[in-house]
């Protein structure tokens, strides 16, 4: 399936299939210099497949390490200094090969390697269908996640499906979280058939009809992001379950839809106490936990520097900690939340956790 961002200029295609990467060479055929970054699991995994397409018209290729240990000011150095040794003009592209934290990485060094060039997203993860689309680029600070970056469209995303056939337990449970994300911005009925296919673990990590609650997801996203890229309104939305779950993923270094999932449940208690709705949150509790998520880190968890890490959050303004929170599912909106109510959340967080422990002790 082909989506297409419809900007007022520089639109750009989003091919989702399997041998998506096939296409890359229509795409690249053109430039002086290409480069390809590629992370290193995918390179273990899928060499073969990545070299019979960059085999021809590339300057370099480099592998990555994986994650978010790469999104730092001195791999970022390291990478531009590397890249400039090459002396590219601006007819370059840079190729990112990998999950999120690679798309992040090699979009900011496009975005200010001679003060932008092109670059082209090859998504590896589900996480990645996210983060692959919209623009959002960059690293992170001591400070915080992500807090280092730019506003720099790809020239085009080829999800090729293939590559979700080798990918661990621990990065489909990821990349669910922010499929359900996307669900809870939707409606109902995309909530209630995520939790029909995905009843537990093993049912998730089969990935059945993903392809196609990925493409639902997809086209959630660019119905907002076109709407405001530069995330001035609704795209703010995105970061639904993100305020409390980036504070939770770089306190825990736990991955990134792990944190959001944990990050949810605490929106749904916040939403609960600002917006006065009855969100039942023990029913997701319960959800996220059958699937595998590590709520048990909420027990090592601790408010302050956790409400140290929200104040660094983007959404921000002079009057508080901004966060996303929902009406109803498929309703959300941004609030400025006291801090109070932010540990009045956390302790009701603390509370939900001790009484699921006790509960299961008991049964």
């Amino acid at each position: 399936m082909e989506f297409t961002t419809t900007y007022v200029s520089q639109n750009y295609p989003i091919i989702v299939s399997h041998h998506a990467i096939q296409k890359l060479t229509q795409y690249t055929a053109n430039y002086q210099h290409v480069f390809v970054f590629v992370d290193e699991h995918v390179s273990t995994h899928w060499s073969s497949k990545i070299q019979e397409v960059i085999a021809y018209h590339v300057d370099e290729t480099f592998v990555l390490p994986a994650g978010e240990q790469i999104k730092t000011f001195q791999h970022f150095q390291s990478y531009l200094e590397q890249l400039l040794s090459f002396q590219p003009s601006r007819n370059t592209c840079l190729i990112a090969i990998g999950g999120g934290a690679v798309g992040d990485f090699v979009g900011f060094l496009a975005a200010t390697l001679l003060r932008g060039v092109d670059f082209i997203q090859v998504p590896t993860t589900i996480l990645a269908h996210d983060s692959s689309i919209g623009g959002k680029v960059g690293i992170n600070a001591r400070q915080g996640k992500n807090l280092i970056g730019a506003f720099h469209r790809p020239t085009a995303v080829l999800y090729d499906l293939d590559f979700l056939t080798s990918l661990p337990p621990s990065e489909v449970l990821s990349g669910y979280g922010e499929v359900y994300k996307h669900a809870l911005l939707n409606d109902n009925s995309f909530v209630n058939a995520l939790e029909t296919t995905y009843k537990d673990t093993a049912s998730l990590l089969k990935l059945t009809n993903m392809e196609q609650y990925l493409m639902k997801g997809i086209q959630t996203k660019l119905n907002i992001v076109v709407n405001d890229e530069k995330e001035q309104g609704q795209r703010q939305w995105l970061n639904l379950g993100h305020t409390f779950g980036h504070a939770v993923e770089y306190e825990t270094k736990i991955p990134h839809g792990h944190a959001v999932m944990i990050g949810i449940l605490y929106q749904m208690i916040v939403s609960n106490q600002m917006l006065g709705v009855s969100h039942t949150v023990r029913r997701y509790y319960d959800y996220f936990q059958t699937l595998g998520y590590p709520l048990h880190l909420i027990d090592t968890l601790s408010f302050e520097p956790l409400l140290q890490l929200m104040k660094q959050d983007k959404k921000n303004n002079q009057s508080g900690i901004r966060m996303v929170l929902l009406k109803n599912i498929g309703d959300p909106t941004v609030k400025t939340v006291p801090i109070e109510i932010l540990q009045q959340a956390f302790n009701h967080l603390k509370a939900l956790r001790k009484e699921s422990t006790t509960n299961d002790n008991i049964d």
